[in-house]
């Protein structure tokens, strides 16, 4: 089976963000997002257990690294990535639920990121679960690669940590 799989940086889109939002109510395919909410986001916001996390160039470049070794590892099939400030896309292949895929990079890119002394260990950098969404024809593929390799902006800097060794 192949994947579009979206998680998205501690904090950076909550439930009432002005681009709308899923919870556990609103989380069908092809439904309707959340509309903005203010109150509610402002909610969420005073419910974190700290601050938001964005991904600098140093993050960036160990979730790209650890993302293309995992895919590699597993024998998944990496198709496109897109590693954002704030979230990651990636379409993959893998025999595996696309749950497992998500939870898998987001446990090996943290990992990383604090071998790498560029996360310390009491900060979650990823938001609870994210986006998975089947890729099961020839055009939706098509369509998740061009969105994910053509349609996230200019790419962003990354920069080898400090002592990087893979």
């Amino acid at each position: 089976m192949t994947y579009l799989i979206t998680f998205h940086t501690y904090g950076t889109w909550l439930h009432g963000h002005d681009k709308g939002s899923v919870d556990n109510e609103h989380n069908q395919i092809d439904t309707p997002r959340l509309p903005p909410s203010p109150p509610r986001m402002s909610n969420e916001r005073a419910l974190m257990k700290n601050r938001a996390i964005k991904l600098n160039p140093e993050h960036r470049f160990v979730v790209d690294a650890t993302i293309r070794e995992v895919c590699n590892y597993p024998k998944w099939k990496l198709h496109a990535l897109s590693v954002r400030s704030t979230h990651v896309h990636v379409v993959v292949s893998a025999k595996h639920a696309p749950e497992r895929v998500m939870s898998d990079l987001k446990a090996y890119c943290t990992r990383r990121m604090r071998e790498a002394r560029v996360l310390d260990a009491a900060t979650e950098p990823w938001s609870h679960h994210g986006s998975t969404r089947y890729v099961d024809t020839d055009n939706s593929f098509a369509r998740a690669k061009a969105y994910v390799n053509d349609e996230q902006g200019e790419p962003l800097e990354m920069t080898p940590p400090l002592g990087w060794k893979r």
